[in-house]
């Protein structure tokens, strides 16, 4: 084993540092959670829309869905992390992704699919504040930014390994989320033997909703605009590429790869943090990502700029939610899955609201204004900083 990995997880008694085994897990279930039951939806939108005839206003109200099951699953977890631990509800994380996946695979109509992806999506709530938890009591205190961005970046993972699915299934989108509801139900055994259960004694003070300060209506302000940018390309991406370049599910699968391999890179958002702060790190992505909206979504782009787009969003989406996660955890360090859950819940309820307005420019407008649009909001975010100004 190199010695900057042994350094980061030593070895004790011949033993691997408990916190190797809760970062890979919790990357696991975020890949498993973010990547599959949430993101994948986008990815297969094109061939659901064919065979279940979508217009692209009902597939933003749907995927939309998905982001309020999110809001209300994600305020429940942080409660239910607090009480009962950050084991049994990271166990019902993966269970939650498992069914809503089968719902998906089976879906004979939209309302039966609305429901499915709205339960699906909702996994992905669950899934985050037990990790921040489980992190706080397991993890030394100069590591856990670090280890909570990396556990992070298990989003581009999924991601990218739904891209590769698509490419070999084609249309066969069902049989792509039966096999991702199995794989959630062996994240849920492993999750058993991984994660502490004992977390609740880090927040057993705590009660209710934190006092809004200045600098969590900052965050609340920055992560809502980002939130409703990125649905440009997490729930139309696929279409944008359909339309634009006239890709099959194959040349989106492409796109799908590209954006979680750079997503990975966000694994890095902790130390850049610690380096630049969060205030150079957040406006520096805000226009990465602005820039890859942009590169696959308007008209007149190429294959090579829209992959490149791809890499700029990926890369640029998980290092701004590692930005949002220390930016939380860091204004309530007694609170982890509290701090976590305002800045992830405020990103989905800004999903929850883009991905229908998206539809709903790209139906009464054009693609162009909808995808420029988009950007500026991405943009308008940077205005909002994690210190006020001196």
């Amino acid at each position: 084993m190199p010695s900057d990995i042994r350094n980061f997880f030593p070895v004790k008694n011949g033993l691997m540092n408990p916190s190797l085994y809760l970062a890979a897990t919790g990357f696991a279930l975020i890949a498993v959670c973010y990547g599959f039951a949430r993101f994948a939806f986008g990815l297969f939108l094109p061939q659901i829309d064919a065979e279940l005839t979508l217009s692209s206003t009902l597939s933003g109200f749907i995927a939309g869905g998905a982001f309020l099951g999110y809001c209300i699953a994600i305020a429940l977890s942080a409660y239910l992390t607090e009480r009962i631990g950050a084991r049994f509800v990271a166990i019902g994380a993966a269970m939650v992704a498992a069914v809503g996946m089968a719902g998906i695979a089976i879906a004979p109509s939209a309302p039966w699919l609305a429901g499915a992806v709205m339960l699906a999506g909702s996994s992905t709530g669950l899934a985050s504040p037990p990790m921040a938890a489980a992190v706080a009591v397991s993890v030394q205190p100069d590591r856990q930014s670090a280890i909570n961005t990396v556990i992070n970046a298990g989003t581009g993972a999924g991601v990218v390994f739904s891209g590769p699915v698509a490419l070999m299934l084609g249309d066969q989108w069902r049989f792509a989320f039966a096999g991702f509801a199995v794989a959630a139900v062996g994240l849920a055994v492993v999750a058993a033997f991984s994660i502490p259960a004992n977390t609740t004694s880090a927040t057993k003070s705590a009660e209710g909703m934190p006092s809004l300060s200045g600098v969590l209506w900052r965050l609340i302000s920055a992560s809502f605009l980002m939130g409703s940018a990125s649905t440009a390309i997490w729930s139309f991406g696929a279409q944008l590429v359909t339309l634009r370049l006239n890709w099959s599910s194959a040349g989106a699968g492409l796109l799908w790869i590209a954006i979680g391999a750079a997503g990975i890179a966000g694994a890095a958002a902790g130390a850049l943090i610690a380096r630049f702060g969060i205030d150079r790190v957040h406006r520096i992505f805000l226009t990465t990502m602005a820039a890859g909206i942009l590169m696959v979504g308007v008209g007149g782009t190429t294959a090579a700029l829209t992959l490149s787009g791809g890499i700029f969003f990926g890369a640029a989406y998980i290092m701004l939610t590692g930005v949002y996660l220390v930016w939380g955890v860091s204004a309530l360090p007694e609170r982890p899955a509290t701090g976590l859950m305002i800045g992830f819940l405020t990103i989905a309820i800004g999903q929850t609201a883009g991905a229908p307005v998206f539809g709903l420019l790209m139906d009464r407008l054009t693609a162009n204004y909808a995808v420029a649009i988009f950007a500026c909001l991405a943009i308008t975010a940077g205005f909002a900083r994690a210190k006020s100004p001196n």
